[in-house]
């Protein structure tokens, strides 16, 4: 999800913003989540970034919010979490309501096997919580580092996910693939049993207490209440069968092969409306002509996730200036840090128009502008679900007031499941 070059990204003008906010009810709400990416702003340390991000995913549950997705890159500042499913698992004990994703897994990296073993094992001891986002990452070093080459990454990718959704859905799997081939093992633990549930009145060690948002009361993050029932929520269904499965696609290609999967898409921050209608429509197109029908379609694509980026302010003026303030650098920083497979250069956007366009495109300003944006972009695409990078400013009090602001501020703003 960190595909900012110029080469990846298309120049993008921002869209005007309807005059008054559309009255029109969204049928199951909407659902918003916080996207974080762990990262090391200039001057920072490791333990630093990777503290912040513990402590946003904590408050993103105490302001009520629906998702936390976490993102996973190598030797780079621009992320410092090598592993979003090990990070999960650790959110998922400090957490007790909240859905944690990956955002995304980067499988050219992993081993197929192995991310489905982690997947079952997060889904079946969280209650369900878990989502697994994988994607194709970039054509970085880590291809190198890690055994694939380029090759993971230009052409293995559909045979990595076709394993890796076998072995989510399974018994048995073997593999006969140009780079996987093993006899058929089981699968142990299998993803499709139904998962455990918290027990009644089960405290856990360590938890945090968490602020009602309503009342301002301090609670247990664990208090002693009823488990939620295995029921079809924002993010997938808390029964047997697996946890839910998301793609990141920035190609037509990744768009179809989602398609063809029947899985929903998870679109960057990078772009705009008009480019996620489009990936919408083009995946619609090409689930239909996979055999899937209307109401399926639909029900995949209410599970579609929109990344972008919220910033919340008494002035818009002012939620601009600190991200203007605080990202650039950090895009300099983070960004410059990549390397290529085949070492080839691959030019940078502008730090400092990237930050703007991305001020221009998401919930950057008042509660009431973030609440507008959130609207208008899910009545220009039909999405739903939204994962917002809040970290913007680089500062762990910032970014935990910024998602309380948005819990509080914004939320009660949006129609809500």
């Amino acid at each position: 999800m960190s595909a900012v070059h110029a080469s990846a990204v298309p120049t993008l003008a921002p869209y005007k913003l309807p005059r008054q906010r559309s009255a029109r009810p969204v049928p199951g709400g909407l659902s918003t989540g916080v996207f974080l990416l762990s990262a090391q702003f200039p001057g920072q340390g490791h333990a630093e970034a990777l503290e912040r991000t513990v402590s946003a995913a904590v408050a993103a549950e105490q302001a009520g919010l629906d998702s936390v997705w976490l993102a996973e890159h190598h030797f780079v500042p621009y992320g410092v979490c090598p592993d979003a499913a090990t990070l999960a698992g650790l959110l998922l004990g400090r957490t007790r309501r909240v859905r944690i994703g990956t955002a995304v897994s980067v499988l050219p990296t992993h081993h197929p096997v192995r991310l489905g073993e982690q997947a079952a094992l997060l889904h079946l001891t969280s209650g369900g919580r878990f989502t697994l986002g994988v994607g194709r990452g970039g054509p970085w070093v880590d291809l190198t580092v890690f055994g694939g080459g380029a090759e993971a990454y230009e052409q293995g990718f559909p045979e990595s996910l076709d394993l890796l959704l076998r072995w989510l859905r399974s018994s048995r799997v073997g593999a006969s693939g140009p780079r996987y081939d093993f006899p058929e093992v089981a699968v142990v633990p299998r993803a499709t049993e139904r998962p455990i549930q918290p027990h009644r009145g089960v405290r856990q060690t360590g938890a945090v207490p968490r602020t009602d948002r309503q009342t301002g009361s301090a609670q247990h993050a664990f208090a002693e209440t009823s488990p939620a029932p295995l029921s079809v929520t924002a993010g997938g269904a808390r029964t047997a069968g697996g946890p839910p499965v998301v793609i990141a696609c920035t190609s037509l290609g990744t768009v179809r092969l989602a398609a063809q999967q029947g899985l929903p898409m998870l679109l960057g921050m990078h772009s705009g409306d008009e480019d996620k209608a489009e990936m919408v429509a083009a995946y619609r197109t090409a689930a239909l002509e996979a055999g899937r029908t209307p109401d399926q379609v639909a029900r995949i694509e209410a599970e579609h996730v929109a990344a972008g980026v919220a910033q919340v302010a008494d002035r818009t003026a002012d939620a601009r200036s600190r991200l203007l303030r605080a990202m650039p650098d950090f895009f300099r920083f983070g960004l410059g840090a990549h390397r290529t497979v085949d070492g080839r250069e691959r030019r940078m956007r502008d730090p400092e128009q990237y930050t703007e366009l991305l001020c221009d495109l998401h919930a950057v300003g008042t509660p009431r502008l973030c609440a507008d944006r959130l609207l208008a972009t899910h009545e220009r695409t039909g999405i739903r679900r939204f994962a917002l990078l809040v970290e913007g400013s680089g500062d762990r009090t910032e970014t935990v007031a910024n998602i309380a602001r948005l819990g509080a501020e914004v939320l009660p703003q949006l129609p809500q499941d």
